[in-house]
């Protein structure tokens, strides 16, 4: 075995085990603990069923950022903000672990075994509950010195759509006001519908949806607009070969070619746009790509 990666949600925590050719060798999941002591102790199970395949690196990738100075968790799916929640979980399992955010880690795997592989720079982008992601360049994570590299979602919204389509500007869970995620996210297009109609509809129902019912298909469109607005903004700091996309907004048919199109015709006249790939590796790429993130820290300790 290579590598093992632990992928820690709201919901599930699963562990996979991967063999020297990075299939997928072994997995296993438990249930996420809502209480942080048993978190912690959920965590260190994990580990140690990761150490029955071997003395391995294992990585951790979970939502939220930790604070590189003080070490000190922010998530808002798990019992763990304010706490030293990889410290802790290390002195737990009585071993060194290597820790990286979710979309970090869609984004090195993808970029490495993926979607992205061989594209320089590459771009991870989720779409979802939330909207964040991680650049990829040189087989790397770009640095990120205060941990917040990648935080897409808290771009601030541009004006344009949001003027044209007369969208409150709307506070984020951030606290700032007018972020990114506010609409982009799968929550976000639900907002954009209910400003439309007055109503709420689920993410699900816009998609499935869109092409039938007006309201949907409008509520689609200034999504696109706000969207590609977001892209624009990524190819001109970023410049990436590929973005890949990832998230439950990525399983809307005809996601890549809408964005592809609407791309195409806002960009700088006559340059090129990155292509626009969904991920490849699904459930995988979380637990995949704290184990590549933690291959990469063993080598470099």
């Amino acid at each position: 075995m290579i590598a093992a990666g632990i992928d820690l949600g709201g919901t599930k925590i699963e562990a996979q085990v991967f063999a020297p050719d990075w299939s997928l060798a072994a997995r296993h999941r438990w249930p996420t603990p809502k209480d942080y002591p048993a978190l912690v102790a959920a965590m260190a199970e994990a580990i140690r069923w990761c150490e029955t395949h071997g003395q391995l690196p294992i990585g951790i990738s979970a939502a939220g950022l930790v604070h590189p100075q003080t070490g000190l968790a922010l998530t808002s799916n798990l019992s763990a903000t304010g706490k030293p929640f990889p410290a802790d979980i290390a002195t737990a399992a009585g071993r060194k672990i290597a820790w990286i955010n979710d979309c970090r880690a869609l984004t090195l795997s993808e970029a490495t075994l993926g979607a992205a592989k061989g594209a320089d720079p590459a771009v991870g982008l989720i779409l979802g509950t939330g909207v964040a992601g991680g650049v990829v360049t040189g087989g790397k994570l770009l640095p990120s010195p205060a941990a917040t590299g990648g935080e897409f979602g808290h771009f601030p919204l541009a004006a344009g759509p949001i003027v044209a389509h007369n969208l409150p500007l709307l506070t984020c869970g951030c606290g700032r006001l007018g972020c990114v995620e506010t609409y982009l996210s799968a929550p976000g297009l639900s907002r954009i519908a209910a400003h439309l109609t007055g109503r709420q509809h689920s993410p699900e129902t816009i998609v499935a949806d869109r092409a039938t019912t007006p309201c949907f298909g409008m509520a689609w469109d200034i999504w696109l607009d706000l969207a590609t607005e977001f892209l624009i903004t990524l190819c001109l700091t970023i410049d990436p070969q590929v973005i890949v996309i990832g998230g439950g907004l990525s399983r809307a048919p005809g996601l890549t070619a809408d964005l592809t199109n609407r791309l195409t015709q806002a960009t700088l006249k006559g340059f090129p746009i990155p292509a626009i790939r969904l991920a490849e590796g699904g459930d995988a790429s979380g637990a995949r790509g704290a184990a590549l993130h933690a291959v990469h820290e063993a080598r470099n300790a």
